[in-house]
Parts: C-alpha cells; sequence; structure tokens
C-alpha cells in the first residue's frame, strides 16, 4: 500500500534529530536551543543526508507559535496589558525606529537601494516571540512586571508588523504604484479597521462565548473533550483572525488566551496544551536552522558580523536606554535588553515579502536568516549573563517616589510584593488584626494593600532606603512573597544585613532557587509543589487516624 510520507518524514527526522541534538546540547551544559537549531541545519536543504520538507515544517513551526502565544495570553490578562501600555507602547516604537536606522545604514553601506534597506531594517528590528517566552518561562518570569513589559513590548511590535506587512504590497506593488499616497492612506485605514475590529470582537463577543463554551465542556467531565475544545479555541480564532481580519496567527492566539485567562479554568487549560505547545515549539526551531544556508558565513563575512552586531548590540542597548529614560531599574532594562537581542517569525515573513517584491537582494534575506540563528543561539547566554549580573550585584534602586515616602507604622511583620500570593498573606493576617507594613512597587496593588488595612511602602525592596523605611530594622519577620528568584535572594540578603535576628520566609519556584535564597540567609523557603505534597499526605493521616 502506497503512502505519502512527506509530512511523517519531516515530523519524524525534525523531531528525531532535534532531541539527538538537544539531548548532545544538554550533556554539554549549552542551551537546548543550540542543538535544535542544529537540527534543522542538519535535516534542512543546504547540508547533506536526510532532507526535510521546508514548507512543511514551517506550517508546523507556525501551529507552535500559535500554541506558545494561546499559552502566554492565559498567563496575561488584559489588565496587565494595559497596565504596560505607558512604557511598552512609546518603547517598542523607538526601539523599533532605532535599530530600522542602523539597518537602513548597513543596507546603503552595501550598495542597497533604499526600500530595500528599509526593509532589511525593519526585519532587523522585531524580536522572536517564540524565543522571547522560552527564556521567560524558564526562568519563571512570565508573570512578573519585567515579564509583562517585554510580552507588552513584543505585542506592540507584532501590531506594527502586521501594519508593514500589509503596507509594503501596497507601497511596492502594481496596485501601490498606480494609487499613489492616496492608495497608501486608504490600505493603512482598512488595517487599523481590521484590527480595531478584531480588538472589539474579541472584547465584546468572544468574550462572552468562549468562556461560556469551556465551562459546559468543563461540566460534562471529559478530559478528552475538554482538551479538543481548548486547541480548537486556540487554532480556531488564530485562523480566523489571520482569515477575516487579517491579523497574525500569534495575535489572534495571544487574544483567545488572554480571554480564557480571565476563568477559573485557565490553570487546566494551560497544563492541557503544554505537551503540544512543546513539541511544535521544537519544530519552529528546527524549521529556523533549515532555511539558514552555511555558505553566508563564508561568503560574507563582514556584513554578517554588521548585522549580528545591531540585533545582539543595537538593539539591547537601545531597549535598555529606552527602559532607563522611562525611569525603570536595571534590573527591568536589563531583561528586557536581553528579550530583544535577536530576531524570529516576523523577519521571515519580511525578507520573504521583501524578495518577491523585488525591492530587497537575495543577499539581504541571507543576512536576515543567518543573523536570526546566530542572536537566538547566542540569546539564552545573554539571558544567563543578565540573570547572573543581577544575583551578584542587585541595584540599590529607588523608584523616583522613594525621597516622598510616607514614614509606615512600625509592624512585627513585613510582607514583599502583593501580587497573587503577597495578596492572600496580607487578607488573612489583616483580617486577624495582624499589624502588617506591605512594601509594593506597583501602585495598583499598593492601593489594594491599603484598602486591606496594611501600612504601605510604595518602591523597589531592593533598595536598602525602602527596607529600611518600612522599619525591617525592629521587625520580626519579613516574608517575600514576589515569584522572582534573583530579586528574592539578594532582598534576603540586604535584609539580613539590616536586621540579623529577622526571621525570614520567601517563595521559590524550583530547587536552584530554594538553594540560592537559603544561601543568602533565609530561614524558611516554601515551594508550592512541596507545600502541596505535605499538606495532601497530612490530611490523608489525618483521616485514617
Amino acid at each position: 500500500m502506497p503512502h505519502d510520507t512527506s509530512l511523517i518524514g519531516t515530523v519524524v527526522a525534525g523531531l528525531g534529530v532535534a532531541f539527538l541534538m538537544g539531548a548532545l546540547a544538554h550533556r554539554l551544559r549549552i542551551s537546548p536551543i543550540a542543538g535544535y537549531l542544529l537540527a534543522g541545519v542538519l535535516v534542512g536543504p543546504f547540508t547533506p543526508g536526510i532532507v526535510a520538507d521546508t514548507g512543511l515544517a514551517l506550517q508546523l513551526a507556525e501551529i507552535g507559535v500559535i500554541l506558545l502565544m494561546f499559552g502566554v495570553g492565559l498567563h496575561f490578562s488584559l489588565k496587565d496589558l494595559l497596565a504596560v501600555r505607558n512604557i511598552a507602547v512609546p518603547g517598542a516604537i523607538a526601539q523599533i525606529a532605532v535599530a530600522s536606522g542602523l539597518g537602513i545604514a548597513l543596507g546603503l553601506s552595501l550598495g542597497w537601494p533604499l526600500a530595500g534597506s528599509a526593509i532589511f531594517g525593519l526585519a532587523l528590528s522585531v524580536a522572536s516571540t517564540v524565543v522571547l517566552l522560552r527564556a521567560l518561562q524558564a526562568r519563571d518570569m512570565v508573570e512578573t512586571e519585567k515579564g509583562r513589559i517585554a510580552v507588552g513590548w513584543l505585542i506592540v511590535e507584532d501590531l506594527a508588523m502586521v501594519l508593514a506587512l500589509v503596507l509594503l504590497p501596497a507601497m511596492f506593488g502594481g496596485r501601490g504604484d498606480e494609487s499613489g499616497g492616496a492608495g497608501l492612506l486608504q490600505s493603512a485605514g482598512i488595517v487599523a479597521l481590521k484590527v480595531v475590529g478584531f480588538v472589539a470582537f474579541m472584547l465584546i463577543v468572544a468574550r462572552r462565548i468562549l468562556p461560556a463554551v469551556l465551562h459546559w465542556v468543563a461540566h460534562t467531565g471529559s478530559r478528552e473533550l475538554f482538551r479538543l475544545a481548548v486547541l480548537a479555541i486556540a487554532l480556531g480564532v488564530a485562523f480566523g483572525a489571520a482569515v477575516v481580519f487579517d491579523v497574525s496567527f500569534a495575535l489572534g492566539a495571544f487574544f483567545a488566551g488572554m480571554i480564557l485567562g480571565e476563568t477559573q479554568l485557565s490553570r487546566r487549560a494551560a497544563e492541557e496544551t503544554l505537551p503540544l505547545r512543546d513539541a511544535f515549539a521544537v519544530l519552529f526551531f528546527v524549521s529556523v536552522g533549515m532555511l539558514f544556508d552555511p555558505k553566508v558565513l563564508a561568503e560574507h563575512p563582514g556584513p554578517l558580523v554588521a548585522t549580528v552586531a545591531i540585533i545582539v548590540v543595537g538593539k539591547a542597548v537601545a531597549a535598555y536606554a529606552i527602559v532607563r529614560a522611562f525611569g525603570h531599574g536595571s534590573q527591568t532594562a536589563m531583561t528586557i535588553a536581553a528579550s530583544l537581542a535577536q530576531i524570529g517569525e516576523f523577519s521571515f515573513i519580511l525578507a520573504g515579502l521583501g524578495v518577491g517584491l523585488k525591492v530587497m537582494p537575495e543577499e539581504a534575506r541571507d543576512l536576515i536568516l543567518a543573523g536570526s540563528i546566530l542572536s537566538i543561539l547566542f540569546n539564552p547566554l545573554f539571558f544567563t549573563l543578565a540573570v547572573r549580573r543581577m544575583r551578584a550585584d542587585a541595584p540599590a534602586e529607588v523608584e523616583a517616589a522613594v525621597e516622598a515616602l510616607p514614614e509606615a507604622a512600625p509592624s512585627r511583620t513585613v510582607l514583599i510584593g502583593y501580587g497573587r500570593v503577597g495578596s492572600h498573606i496580607g487578607e488573612l493576617l489583616c483580617g486577624k488584626g495582624e499589624a502588617l507594613t506591605v512594601i509594593e512597587d506597583q501602585k495598583d496593588r499598593a492601593a489594594a494593600a491599603g484598602e486591606a488595612g496594611a501600612a504601605v511602602i510604595v518602591g523597589n525592596a531592593a533598595s536598602e532606603t525602602v527596607l529600611r523605611q518600612a522599619g525591617l530594622d525592629s521587625a520580626s519577620t519579613l516574608l517575600i512573597a514576589i515569584p522572582e528568584g534573583v530579586e528574592a535572594g539578594a532582598i534576603v540578603r540586604r535584609a539580613r544585613a539590616i536586621n540579623p535576628k529577622l526571621v525570614i520566609v520567601a517563595r521559590a519556584h524550583s530547587d536552584e532557587e530554594v538553594t540560592d535564597i537559603v544561601r543568602h540567609g533565609a530561614d524558611h523557603v516554601v515551594m508550592a509543589e512541596r507545600e502541596t505534597a505535605a499538606r495532601m499526605a497530612e490530611r490523608a493521616l489525618l483521616a485514617r487516624a
């Protein structure tokens, strides 16, 4: 019986070789992403041996992008997105302008036309959402303020690229040449209407329908049906967004996840899609590696070095300066800089469009692909260096408002962080009449702590000034409820120096974070998985007694 094995062969070759290369990378203690990219090169058309179907691989990778963005949306509420708009919108626009300018300068120096140089620069300005999210998730930073800013920043970049993908054919295609500026304005207006229409539809219509459907499925008691419903919603909304509203698959999936993230079933939906998200994310990196022609390393070494420098140095420096200019601390700036020091999926689409419109040379596309692979390869290293820098020398930063901080009433207990965990702690302690001082750097959460009855200090707990302002030198207990293990370790070190007799209880997400926080001086570290297991075992023993 004959079989068409193109799809199966691509999946088997991609995942099989990715497993071998990923295992080798793990053995060498480097990022598995490096192994996945190398696997793509090995099964790509530019190297001998197994050759997978590049077109099918790219489509499979698109599914990975959809599922990954859906998962991010589950953890990223509309409130979080609006909370970072003041930095994400102007920051992304400014960073796109800087990176595009550097790319234009390089293109013109190589003798390319201005239009081709502009598309080249634009392709270098947008970071890969997949790479960013994998880096943030690996370090439990998606739900932190830094993670929210980084994700919001990339959402703004994605919207800008959607606009560019529609306007470029109008500007350089046959219709664009005939209609001129009027046609361009008309195209821009149509794009704006479609994006606004999509957002309105999701917030008004889908916000009511999708949660109701998922709740109905959950009440059927069928886990298989629930998993199928989640996948159908993620893929269906993403596909519908692209077909009906002409926005990207990723953006549609993100909004679908964000809407479901407001329901009580968000955690279960995230767990059900996790295995597929991981598998298809691997295929994304393999598909990137398949596009890489190693000959570009020998044929264009100078332009390649310049391209990589723009991506990993120019963009990072620009992002760091922009974040600092908006008043955020150096830890946040370093995180954003590391997040943006790479390019990805939208860059490939722009490169293909530029070559297809015959306004950008094929050499530029090769440089974009090579720059993408090298920047993705280096990005985990940049994140690791940034995290080590924060751990070794967490900055004693104070927000601009620190000088005007109110004096907090002396409290025996100080709580740092009033997010999902901290708010529950605060409500329990204040409800029992405990005098509590809360340190929180986000004003909306600080206001909620004040309403609960706690004394509030608005500032960065990594600052010794803020810790002293909260009366830590006379307190008996410090509770650290922030989800960022690196900052928690730095805070523990400073708190222990201020009050050696202080009882410090911190929160962690991994064994590595537990070890680091204890090393800095914490008395007790609570890890959710361990506490859940202990409480369940305790209940079982009590029931038996």
